[in-house]
């Protein structure tokens, strides 16, 4: 199977992440999804987090399956700690245990800075910056209390944060997520600086245009894609599953020496292009 503007998905080894278990949050849809299902090709058993959507949920939960791995959906408000702890107590108790955490739940409430309400800032900051502190957190307990198992991985434990090229690029009309992706940023790096010496990898994505229903409007026209394409350099807009395969090399033992780092997978956004012809 291929993406139409991605590479194939078979360039996924199918064993490279064998015998690890995975919780990947916000995964019924868009790029949570696509990671989600990545990690089962690649021989991970995939716990399948969703707040909301539980069809969807299963449905990546039989594609999943079908790669001859376990698969579950578990349904839990990352920006709730009671939920987030019982979620990681329940993965544990029916998977065994936790090797990589893909912390990519996260949502938009977009408004301009003086119209922005305060239940619109907390909600992207419950959600984006505290769900993944949370989610780390728990994960994290049992990375500890397990620590490296060296038949299954090098590391104790993986944990990639889902980002934005937003934690650098100021975005406005949009304070909230950037504000929360820059925090991401932060913590991730601090969180890796804590934890490298338990032999604990703490990693970033930061994905930029991709083609998920947060920002269909963004890419859904030619008219809106033509205009979001002055910004990639590469010339195309990117699809979830280019930050699929990013997660799965994040989490295996191929970048075993990659610690505190943003992966920045965007088609070179970040490299401010407006510069290319001025500056």
């Amino acid at each position: 199977m291929s993406s139409p503007e991605g590479a194939p998905q078979d360039v996924i080894p199918a064993d490279l992440l064998k015998g690890q278990k995975a919780l990947v949050t916000g995964a019924n849809s868009g790029i949570g999804r696509a990671t989600a299902v990545a990690l089962g090709r690649a021989g991970a058993d995939v716990v399948v987090n969703y707040v909301a959507g539980r069809e969807e949920a299963e449905k990546v939960v039989e594609e999943i399956a079908s790669f001859g791995v376990r698969a579950a959906a578990y349904e839990a408000d990352v920006s709730d700690e009671e939920q987030v702890v019982a979620m990681t107590d329940r993965m544990v108790k029916e998977f065994g245990t936790v090797d990589i955490l893909v912390a990519n739940a996260g949502l938009q409430r977009d408004a301009s800075f003086t119209d922005m309400t305060l239940a619109q800032w907390q909600k992207v900051l419950d959600v984006n910056l505290t769900g993944q502190f949370l989610c780390a957190r728990e994960a994290t307990k049992e990375f500890l209390r397990r620590g490296v198992v060296p038949e299954v991985s090098r590391a104790a434990g993986k944990i990639i944060c889902m980002s934005s090229v937003h934690q650098v690029i100021p975005w406005a009309g949009h304070v909230n997520y950037a504000a929360s992706k820059g925090g991401v940023q932060m913590m991730m790096e601090t969180l890796a600086q804590e934890l490298a010496p338990k032999k604990i990898r703490v990693n970033a994505i930061a994905p930029g245009a991709i083609k998920t229903p947060i920002n269909r409007d963004a890419w859904d026209t030619p008219e809106a894609q033509q205009d979001l394409l002055r910004l990639i350099p590469y010339d195309r807009v990117g699809v979830p599953e280019d930050i699929a395969r990013a997660a799965v090399a994040l989490a295996s033992d191929l970048l075993d020496y990659v610690v505190g780092a943003t992966l920045y997978v965007d088609g070179g956004m970040t490299l401010f292009p407006g510069f290319a012809t001025g500056g």
